[in-house]
């Protein structure tokens, strides 16, 4: 017979009982343990358990149930090697032909909320990869299955009499893509509980699956695709055309900015810049006033909400040529309103900063920790007359925003809306000079904020001769005395945050 006897041994029941059936029905021993045998039992399948084939008991609460020499004699031994066979012979060692195995549920045990290091730590298999990579080791005799997906095609080469080569190095590799993808989940579950601090690692294995293909990269010509760890959902497509990998990338940025802000918040992106933003009372308010402070760049752009949008928020840009709105959630209202807009694509997602941000670059992976804004106490007023309260409210919304934009970066906003950017120019003079050009609100009175130092002082003379009244920068140049200076000439206050956000 081609297979006389398997072990089934699975945390995930899908399609066991259906497997064993057919087992059974060509007259195959069944070895199983703990609760899968209790489970194909009750279907009525005949089991023997595994600790009675082997004569050693489980023991240790049931962490070793299959860590036994016979049960890895019968697995591993290679069919064709007299010295395997005369140790089978000698230590009469009946030989098992098919491992059907699937791992302890680690990641739906970290997904949990409140769940301990420790409840995690009993979630981590040794007996089951032990027996994959076993018979993934031996799989031109002993055929491995870890999957409940390959138990069909399994079963349709069983009814063809043999079980192909092709067939059997496929279930193998899948056990090795399996096993690694679970040792690499464990190991970065343990790192983020401070095992090895925040440091990157001295190496950096990925193991991604595709999410999905994408319309296009960066340009039609451009194929591109989607990868996540195995198992997560990073968003949800309720409608619209298929991402493009610009989309994604304009979704991202979306997202971390108006998630930015505790109040009602919305961001309006292109090419991963803000065109326009705003936080209020309420989002659709906050929808408004972004939208009015760039109505033209907003065409073709990307919304990100920072809380359910609604139907009034729908009704705002019914008619409003949008790629992208991504919220956290939508109300049905607002659904069937933008249902009407069928490319519209609408996207939910609840996504936090990675811990890790990774990025390809000359030939390499770079990888970085999420830039983070800090709060005002690390904050400095430098200047003679220094920014009073509600300024100070102004100042952080224009340091928060500024913070998202690609730089060199120059940002004008009044205390919670977006005024002028300036984006992703060579030179600090030069992203003040757009910042005020594409302002469409008054720049008097605005505040202005600048993503890195001021060199000179000509950019800080730019943003007062527009009239703005205060400014927020990292500070740190051998000339902050002179633009500490011009600041008190000029009467705009102006504040030191002590650190600097580049985006590139």
């Amino acid at each position: 017979m081609l297979i006389t006897r398997a072990i089934l041994s699975v945390s995930d029941k899908t399609g066991i009982v259906e497997l064993a059936r057919a087992l059974a029905a060509k007259g195959v021993e069944i070895l199983s343990t703990g609760g899968t045998a209790k489970h194909l039992a009750a279907a009525g399948i005949p089991v023997t358990p595994i600790a009675q084939w082997s004569g050693a008991p489980e023991i240790l609460g049931g962490r070793v149930k299959t860590l036994t020499p016979k049960v890895f004699g019968a697995i591993l031994h290679d069919r064709e090697n007299r010295d395997h066979l005369a140790d089978i012979e000698r230590l009469s060692i009946p030989p098992i032909d098919l491992v059907v195995v699937n791992l302890y549920p680690f990641e739906a045990t970290i997904a949990k909320e409140g769940v301990t290091l420790n409840e995690a730590i009993e979630q981590i298999d040794v007996g089951g990869p032990s027996m994959l990579r076993a018979s993934a080791k031996n799989h031109r005799h002993v055929l491995p299955l870890c999957d409940p997906s390959l138990y069909g095609e399994f079963l349709r080469e069983l009814e063809s009499g043999s079980i192909s080569e092709a067939f059997r190095l496929r279930c193998a590799i899948a056990v090795f893509e399996k096993t690694s993808a679970y040792d690499a989940m464990i190991a970065t579950y343990l790192k983020s509980h401070g095992a090895a601090g925040r440091a990157p690692a001295a190496d950096l294995r990925l193991d991604l699956t595709k999410f999905q293909d994408l319309r296009y990269g960066e340009n039609p010509q451009q194929s591109a695709a989607f990868y996540v760890r195995s198992g997560e959902k990073p968003f949800e497509q309720l409608q619209g055309k298929e991402l493009s990998y610009n989309n994604l990338m304009d979704l991202d940025s979306a997202i971390r900015l108006a998630n930015a802000f505790r109040e009602p918040a919305i961001a309006i992106i292109k090419h991963t810049n803000p065109c326009g933003v705003a936080r209020r009372s309420s989002l659709i308010d906050a929808l408004k006033a972004a939208l009015e402070a760039d109505p033209v760049s907003a065409y073709g752009g990307i919304i990100g909400a920072n809380q359910e949008f609604g139907a009034e928020c729908a009704k705002a840009i019914a008619d409003i040529f949008l790629e992208v709105v991504v919220a956290p959630s939508f109300s049905t209202e607002a659904v069937e309103i933008l249902s009407k807009k069928k490319n519209l694509r609408l996207v939910t997602t609840r996504a936090a900063l990675p811990e890790l941000e990774l990025r390809s670059a000359a030939g390499g992976i770079l990888a970085q920790s999420p830039d983070r804004v800090s709060g005002r106490a690390s904050w400095k007023a430098v200047t003679d007359v220094p920014p009073k309260a509600e300024e100070m409210d102004g100042l952080e919304f224009a340091w928060i925003v500024c913070a998202h934009v690609k730089s060199n970066a120059i940002v004008l906003t009044n205390r919670s809306q977006s005024i002028g950017i300036g984006a992703g120019q060579m030179s600090r003079v030069d992203a003040a000079k757009v910042a005020i050009m594409k302002s469409i609100l008054p720049a008097g009175g605005s505040f202005a904020a600048s993503d890195a130092f001021f060199p000179f002082r000509d950019g800080l003379d730019i943003l007062a001769d527009a009239g703005v009244r205060a400014i927020i920068q990292p500070g740190g140049s051998v000339r902050d005395p002179e633009v500490i200076a011009a600041a008190n000439e000029r009467g705009v206050a102006m504040v030191f945050t002590g650190e600097r956000h580049f985006r590139h």
